[in-house]
């Protein structure tokens, strides 16, 4: 019986090749080029340790927010008897509305149309898109020449059509949504507003302001909407000699001037603050070391990529 076993010598194996690493061989190589990591590393950490002094520090003001608390106390009643009749009139009763109106604030805080009114009625442009650094000394902002002379209050920079000199609307509010952070904790519902910028006194102000204005208007729409809403009531009186719907429509008018009459005496409509924004003392960032540290890094890591591949381009050529 003959053997069915393979012969080794008719299917010789073919050698494998031999791709493990070499550790000491490796670590021969980068001993050899230590000199060159070194410098390299050097002229890096250097250079990154010239670029982290050259920024200027920015400074982070937040205010902590409660949602205030809406109208409720014996209107949630009403709103339960009059709900769908008073939706169907186009009319909305307090109570239970901090939630919604809160959310409401925190978008509104975000919005194109708001920025852009808060930015031209505090005339904070130039503060928003010039400034480049601040001088903690003196306390007054340096703005970049290039953009914004400052003696002539006029804008001087340079922009392809369709822009304009002094930025527009949207490109401030695509600058002002950098810098301003709102979040809500879900669990407590309190708000945080924070602005960022290079001076601190600013960054401060700003967040105070926001958190005013957007109490105000919010006040004033709501404001408008319920008197709107007493208007339309009175007509619906006149016009309806039923009783019952004339009640209706009396408590309704109730409950929507005491709407009016809440937002005129309560200035946090909105929000109720829990912790003004104050002057930071502290930068926020750049942090230094880091950019530093991260430098050193980089340095030895391009290092060591620059050796291997002249080591092993010098082995290929050689071979």
């Amino acid at each position: 019986m003959s053997d069915l076993r393979p012969n080794s010598d008719q299917f010789p194996q073919s050698p494998c090749p031999d791709d493990e690493i070499d550790l000491k061989e490796l670590f021969m190589v980068l001993w050899a080029g230590k000199w060159l990591i070194s410098v390299m590393t050097g002229l890096v950490a250097a250079i990154s340790v010239v670029a982290a002094l050259s920024l200027p520090n920015i400074y982070t003001a937040s205010a902590l927010l409660a949602p205030a608390e809406s109208a409720g106390g014996g209107f949630s009643g009403l709103m339960k008897q009059y709900g769908g009749l008073a939706s169907l009139a186009g009319v909305s009763l307090p109570g239970g509305e901090e939630g919604a109106r809160a959310q409401l604030g925190m978008q509104l805080m975000k919005s194109r149309a708001f920025v852009s009114d808060f930015v031209e009625r505090h005339d904070i442009l130039p503060e928003l898109m010039a400034v480049k650094s601040w001088d903690s000394g003196s306390g007054e902002l340096l703005f970049d020449p290039k953009s914004y002379d400052a003696a002539t209050k006029k804008w001087v920079r340079e922009v392809d059509a369709p822009k304009l000199p002094a930025p527009s609307a949207q490109e401030a509010h695509k600058v002002f949504s950098t810098i301003l952070g709102v979040s809500q904790d879900k669990q407590t519902g309190y708000v945080t507003v924070s602005v960022e910028h290079y001076s601190p006194i600013v960054a401060a102000q700003w967040v105070n302001w926001l958190v005013e204005d957007v109490n105000t208007a919010v006040k004033a729409q709501d404001v408008a909407e319920a008197e709107k809403s007493i208007e339309y009531l009175k007509q619906q009186v006149t016009t309806t000699s039923l009783a019952d719907l004339q009640a209706m429509f009396f408590e309704l008018i109730q409950s929507q001037t005491e709407t009016v009459m809440l937002a005129e005496v309560r200035p946090e409509y909105v929000f109720k603050t829990i912790d003004p924004a104050i002057v930071p003392e502290e930068k926020s960032k750049p942090s230094r070391a880091l950019i530093c540290v991260l430098g050193v890094l980089l340095g030895g890591m391009l290092g060591v990529v620059v050796v291997l591949i002249r080591h092993y381009a010098r082995s290929e050529s050689e071979a």
